[in-house]
């Protein structure tokens, strides 16, 4: 597991990828403010491991989640990054997933789900959930991440996932709970 010490916070002056602002606007007459991050967009991708019956996540520290929750030093999420590059987003999920869980799967098979919009009170920002298949034949390495990422890579039984939805002593993040649904009412006779 992760073991975290001397945590500590302290203001953001110089952000590599948010930018901390306060908006200002009139909404029925009213001034108004805000605060908001501006971030990028990104994109999750639901991975089904078809030889092992699983789904495929990735567990990892989240500073955020630790500063408001100590109990949960690691998140359990989808394979995911944020838009950054000029490409599409198809070929972004197909990178990360090789990035995060070592498996390298043919951009014609990476299925578009749907987008929604994250941290609406916050960021606003829009994220793309995808869903591949993936089998042994496609691992090339054991995944991890790329540069100081420290990724693990999680194989969840299908007959666990119902059960890991609602068991509140992980942290999970809604589109990780999202995917799972789509799963179950689209591709229940897999």
């Amino acid at each position: 597991m992760f073991r975290i010490s001397n945590f500590t916070t302290q203001p953001l002056l110089r952000p590599r990828y948010i930018q901390p602002m306060r908006l200002r606007y009139i909404q029925n007459g009213v001034d108004r403010t805000w605060e908001a991050v501006k971030s990028h967009d990104s994109v999750a991708v639901l991975l089904y491991h078809t030889d092992h019956n699983a789904f495929v996540l990735v567990k990892q520290f989240r500073a955020p989640v630790f500063m408001n929750y100590k109990e949960h030093t690691c998140t359990y999420e989808l394979c995911a990054g944020i838009i950054d590059k000029p490409c599409s987003v198809e070929q972004i999920v197909k990178e990360e997933i090789n990035e995060e869980c070592g498996y390298d799967v043919p951009l014609e098979t990476i299925k578009r789900i749907t987008s929604f919009f994250t941290n609406v009170g916050v960021s606003g920002s829009k994220q793309y959930l995808f869903y591949a298949e993936i089998d042994d034949t496609m691992q090339v390495h054991c995944g991890g991440g790329i540069e100081s990422e420290e990724i693990i890579v999680e194989y969840l039984p299908l007959q666990d996932a119902k059960a890991f939805m609602y068991d509140e002593t992980k942290a999970k993040t809604p589109g990780l709970l999202f995917a799972f649904e789509w799963f179950f009412g689209e591709k229940s006779s897999v």
